[in-house]
């Protein structure tokens, strides 16, 4: 299982600095950075909100989910 985080690609489309983001949600650029790289096993609802909220998305938008290659039967 692997949580892709697409941060940086709705940072391009919105035309956002991660540190004015970082500074509207009040999350420090090395955390923001961080999450950012996917060097985070978790993340607080409120963050995700912030987030979602700053960046006009939802969830879906900033994480998303790609399945394990299943291995051939032989």
């Amino acid at each position: 299982m692997a949580i892709v985080i697409n941060l940086d690609k709705l940072l391009v489309d919105r035309k956002l600095s991660s540190i004015e983001l970082a500074e509207r949600i009040d999350l420090s650029e090395n955390n923001l950075s961080r999450i950012k790289t996917g060097r985070i096993k978790a993340m607080r609802f409120s963050t995700l909100n912030a987030l979602c909220r700053e960046l006009g998305c939802k969830p879906g938008d900033i994480l998303d989910y790609i399945p394990d290659e299943e291995p051939e039967a032989e």
